[in-house]
């Protein structure tokens, strides 16, 4: 057998991986930044581009048929910066990654001083920091600044996390501790350093670097609203040692809304002098559609339904909620038989309903592609 020549490139000593979507004229930017932060160091960069619009993922491309350290990874069918970041580090083979946006507002000057120290071993994870002496939050708004505030003062206390910045994107660390971490990591939201943190439970050497938080030069941002949810889903699941993930809870929340929808529509309907089944009937069907779209809204948005897609799911939600009503119906009769308190019966059906909904909904509404 004929032996396989190695290679002659240097083997990566570092990896930075960072998560596009429409960053198309910040990636050259960065790489150019990068370049002349780096110039020490082995080092590689891993775009991993949730398949941009605005063709992020061709201009990484190009870049890379004249530069070996650049890589592409175009995701196709999956939406989210934690899920892309996990990507992104287990498609490396550096000993050492780091993570940072494409936005040219985290300082890649300091990632010599990062990489530095997790190789001395004084740290596995080091965290680029606002919050610390030297740090700087840079033009927050006073809303965003003190939402900032605040989720770090909830995920500290709650979740007993002992660092200053618990909420920053911008972050290095051991390759083969993430690997350890990665089968409980969640591949939805946009806090994977607190995620990594929290479900670590404090058994990472962690050492924090103060850095200046810099403008947006081109594009926007891509936080919105929703981040709050995923925040506060986020947060939920490690408090129930991830027994519940954050989707089945946006989910069971949507549920509730469409209660409250449902309770609201049968009102109006006996209001009307229609039947009660007839009124039931049109609230269960209101709420049904309004759940399916909020859902698709909300906790599916990774996976959101389009065109033709859109009308397919809806039919299938329908028909899944429709079993999943019979299951519900089933489960409180059988507890009502065993212990006759309403509350309790309707509390186990309703559970019920929500656990399949959610399972097959998932496996055959929004099934990943």
């Amino acid at each position: 057998m004929t032996a396989i020549s190695p290679g002659t490139a240097p083997a990566r000593q570092l990896c930075v991986v960072v998560p596009t979507f429409k960053e198309r004229d910040n990636v050259p930017r960065l790489l150019a930044k990068l370049d002349a932060a780096l110039s020490a160091i082995a080092w590689e960069v891993i775009f991993v581009d949730d398949n941009s619009p605005d063709g992020t993922w061709e201009v990484a491309r190009q870049l890379a048929q004249t530069d070996s350290r650049v890589r592409c990874i175009r995701r196709i069918g999956r939406r989210g910066l934690s899920g892309a970041c996990i990507e992104g580090i287990l498609a490396s083979s550096a000993p050492y990654v780091a993570v940072m946006d494409a936005d040219l507002q985290h300082d890649e000057t300091q990632l010599p001083k990062m990489l530095g120290l997790l190789q001395s071993g004084e740290a596995e994870l080091v965290v680029g920091s606002r919050y610390v002496s030297g740090g700087d939050t840079g033009n927050f708004g006073s809303t965003r600044l003190g939402g900032s505030v605040l989720a770090t003062n909830i995920a500290k206390k709650l979740l007993h996390i002992d660092i200053a910045d618990p909420m920053s994107g911008f972050f290095m660390l051991r390759r083969d501790r993430f690997e350890q971490l990665a089968p409980k990591l969640s591949v939805q939201g946009f806090k994977i350093l607190l995620d990594l943190v929290a479900t670590a439970g404090g058994k990472l050497r962690v050492v924090e670097v103060p850095f200046s938080f810099g403008e947006r030069q081109h594009g926007e941002s891509k936080l919105d609203s929703l981040v709050v949810l995923d925040f506060l889903g986020l947060v939920l699941a490690k408090l129930t040692n991830d027994l519940v993930s954050l989707r089945f809870l946006l989910f069971a929340l949507v549920g509730g809304i469409g209660l409250g929808v449902h309770f609201a529509t049968l009102y109006v309907g006996l209001r009307l002098n229609l039947p009660f089944a007839e009124a039931q009937g049109l609230a269960a069907f209101v709420a049904m559609t309004g759940n399916f779209l909020l859902n698709n809204q909300l906790t599916y948005r990774d996976q959101r339904l389009r065109g033709f897609a859109l009308v397919r799911g809806l039919l299938m939600f329908y028909l899944v909620c429709g079993v999943g009503l019979l299951a519900n119906v089933g489960v409180a009769a059988t507890v009502f038989d065993q212990e006759p308190i309403w509350w309790l019966a309707g509390a186990a059906g309703a559970l019920m309903g929500v656990v399949w909904n959610y399972g097959v909904s998932s496996l055959f509404v929004w099934r990943s592609k």
